[in-house]
């Protein structure tokens, strides 16, 4: 089976999707959590049941609390994310829980942290990309025909840039039709999605270089479909275990683990398509473009 007869339309396809999801972000921005943005965070164990979103929402309403984020948490749990505030008002949200709301912590962070941590957090995805990069650079340095060593990490990096952009441009929308937020399990979502679709990546890579060293001279669009025919039924079996057990955690996990587990089934499933499709096919056009 030749799986490169629609290599054009494999490009084609990523471009839109990596194009609609950089749009998304353009248009909507990302929803920053307080982690990013600074406020405080309060969670309170309700002692005869947890009342609703809507009735905590309400409770609160009367307060100057910013644009409040409720989220449950555990059996009688909740975890309440609001602007910056003092003490008076976080006596009068207290108040106003009433009684059988028992407060666990009570965490305030400042603007300038949020941002310095925002800084860090858009610091550590990209350190990670161009690491991964150049690592590739160096693992495939031998190799320098019919693909050169940067053409094998520029591959890796697009790949990996759409497996990101792909779940970001999702958190968008939902930030904007459902006030999803960008919170630090999400930046760890993105980082776990860049280390395992770089390692789907890498197989493939990696069998690819061992049938260029076989079958010396043979066509390299040739030697591609068969690596990805080695290695495609792996990859496939390991990624859709994988992502059995995140949708186990998106419908049973509660809405703590609910977008952290939304992020990896979106980047990982984009990884998985990446990783064997798309990264073939940009090597494949840097050796068409490209004399040997």
């Amino acid at each position: 089976m030749n799986y490169f007869r629609y290599l054009n339309a494999y490009l084609i396809f990523s471009s839109l999707v990596v194009g609609l999801s950089v749009a998304s972000i353009a248009v909507f921005g990302l929803n920053l959590g307080i982690e990013f943005t600074g406020g405080s965070i309060m969670e309170v164990e309700y002692q005869a049941g947890r009342p609703s979103n809507q009735t905590i929402a309400e409770q609160l309403k009367e307060l100057d609390l910013g644009s409040p984020s409720i989220q449950p948490i555990g059996e009688n749990g909740v975890i309440i994310r609001m602007r910056d505030i003092p003490e008076d008002v976080h006596q009068a949200v207290q108040e106003k829980l009433g009684e059988g709301a028992a407060e666990v912590r009570f965490e305030s962070i400042g603007p300038v942290i949020g941002k310095e941590l925002a800084g860090k957090s858009i610091f550590m995805i990209v350190f990670a990309l161009l690491a991964i990069s150049a690592y590739i650079a160096f693992a495939f340095r031998k190799i320098t025909r019919p693909v050169k060593f940067w053409q094998w990490s520029a591959s890796a990096f697009l790949t990996l840039f759409h497996d990101v952009a792909v779940p970001m441009g999702v958190l968008a929308l939902l930030g904007e039709l459902q006030g999803v937020q960008i919170t630090i399990p999400i930046v760890v979502a993105m980082l776990t999605i860049v280390g395992y679709s770089i390692n789907d990546t890498v197989v493939l890579f990696d069998r690819i270089r061992e049938n260029i060293v076989r079958h010396e001279g043979a066509d390299f669009q040739a030697t591609v479909n068969k690596s990805l025919q080695q290695t495609i039924f792996r990859s496939f079996s390991i990624s859709f275990t994988v992502m059995l057990s995140l949708l186990a955690i998106f419908v049973f996990g509660g809405d703590t683990l609910r977008y952290f587990s939304l992020s990896l089934l979106i980047g990982i499933g984009a990884g998985s398509y990446s990783s064997l499709f798309l990264a073939p096919a940009l090597l494949l056009k840097w050796v068409g473009r490209t004399p040997s």
